[in-house]
């Protein structure tokens, strides 16, 4: 159900009542309409029901709400099920800003106001910490939130001819089906990508491989924006000049990726490099398909608070764990610390180095190619120093195959930034039970509006310090 439909029935909501299966066609039954109290919410951002002793997961419904709901889905453990109406409606609940909520699977918590989302996310990091850790902080981060839209400057849309209508369809893939939703614009990309997806869709459609164009991959920077288009046949001279058209209308710099990451090359040659700035007067460039942080704005804060919990002094010894192209480095070593920086990807550690060099940070600063879920890369030579304080980012997965060698390390404090609530609760239960360390505070950042994933941070200091 679409965000303003979805308003519109809760206003429509009369009588707590449930309604009779409808029929349709000829008298054919149509899909059976049941009422529930919704009393949670799941880890996914869907309403959590207890109907005839089972639990039911309810697209778009909020605790504290009486609905009446349509199975879709029936599973021994649970079953799951589509919002029909909202009878009563929660105070927590707004109206969508996208006409595409509840189609498209890029947001899960429009209808859910940016508080209630926040105290959302807020619980599910402690109930990980608490029942996968047995860990609890000793006392809560103040959760960080920016801008909840126009903030995301990294994406990969996806685009599929359809030809029952005509065009290629451009957007992120549907909620709850394989295809792609039909958007025309997106209000949580960044400005000016927000309103390019209907111009992206008319684009791809006159293009001769326009059924052979599967994705675009979005790169929003300080001073340009890139957008990869993913092509599996080369496009023809005229499909050139199209696009050539396109970036120039638009103000944008096109690449073309026949291949894999290593075949991303400009549809002409002269853009200037894509750059974003930090706090401390750093300038950092990447390359468009390079991970950066999602959110530009919770970015910079998230630095801000990592600076103030390490609070690095000069000549301290920082091992920045995932560093990448140095985005938590050099906002370090420009602290006076001496940072050394470990990445699995070499193109990204090139990178490291060289906006370390371009900040005139390279005395301050190491960079090593490592792959860190490999317990072999523990034997490298940087692997054996000793270091005050630590930083990881890492991936989903967590960091599980590091921590013996930070226990080891003889680091005094820790910052862990995760991106999974459940690999952070298991790596924090490791460094308290196992590796000597007290779990010290512990908070939310709000990375991504509007969906229900957890971006959180973590500090951890020695036992005793």
């Amino acid at each position: 159900m679409r965000g303003k439909q979805l308003m519109q029935s809760v206003r429509r909501c009369g009588e707590h009542v449930s309604i009779a299966p409808m029929r349709k066609d000829g008298g054919r039954p149509a899909r059976r309409i049941a009422t529930a109290e919704v009393i949670d919410l799941s880890h996914d951002g869907r309403g959590v029901a207890r109907v005839d002793g089972k639990t039911v997961f309810i697209d778009d419904a909020l605790p504290g709400e009486r609905v009446e709901w349509a199975l879709v889905k029936r599973g021994r453990n649970f079953n799951e099920g589509r919002l029909e109406r909202v009878l009563l409606a929660s105070a927590d609940r707004v109206e969508p800003r996208c006409a595409h909520f509840g189609v498209c699977g890029g947001c899960a918590l429009q209808h859910l106001s940016p508080q209630k989302q926040i105290e959302f996310k807020q619980q599910q990091l402690s109930e990980a910490l608490t029942r996968i850790g047995r860990v609890a902080p000793e006392r809560a981060l103040p959760p960080l939130q920016a801008g909840v839209w126009g903030y995301r400057r990294r994406a990969r849309l996806a685009a599929r001819w359809v030809a029952k209508k005509n065009r290629t369809v451009v957007g992120f893939r549907e909620r709850s089906a394989p295809y792609v939703a039909d958007l025309s614009r997106c209000e949580i990309l960044e400005p000016p990508v927000d309103a390019l997806i209907g111009p992206l869709s008319v684009l791809a459609s006159s293009l001769s491989i326009r059924n052979r164009l599967p994705q675009i991959e979005v790169a929003r920077a300080d001073n340009a924006t890139a957008l990869v288009v993913r092509v599996l046949d080369e496009p023809t001279a005229h499909d050139r000049v199209l696009l050539e058209q396109f970036a120039a209308e638009h103000g944008v710099q096109i690449f073309l990726q026949p291949g894999g990451y290593e075949t991303v090359a400009p549809l002409v040659e002269g853009y200037e490099p894509l750059e974003y700035r930090l706090p401390g007067e750093l300038l950092l460039r990447f390359e468009p398909t390079d991970f950066v942080q999602v959110n530009g704005a919770l970015n910079v804060m998230m630095i801000e608070r990592a600076l103030e919990l390490l609070a690095p002094g000069p000549g301290e010894r920082v091992l920045d764990l995932f560093c990448g192209l140095g985005n938590f480095s050099l906002p370090l070593a420009r602290s006076g610390a001496h940072v050394v920086g470990v990445e699995g990807e070499a193109s990204l550690v090139a990178r490291a180095r060289a906006n370390a060099e371009r900040n005139g940070l390279a005395a301050r600063t190491e960079f090593f190619a490592s792959n860190l879920a490999d317990p072999t890369a523990l034997d490298s030579p940087w692997a054996k120093r000793s270091y005050d304080k630590v930083l990881l980012d890492p991936p989903r997965a967590g960091a599980r195959e590091v921590l013996p060698m930070i226990g080891r390390s003889a680091a005094r404090t820790i910052l862990y930034v995760s991106c999974h609530p459940g690999s952070l609760a298991r790596d924090a239960g490791l460094l308290v039970h196992e590796h000597g360390y007290r779990l010290l505070a512990a908070g939310v950042m709000d990375m991504f509006p509007h969906t229900a994933h957890v971006e959180s941070a973590a500090l951890f200091v020695r036992t005793g310090g």
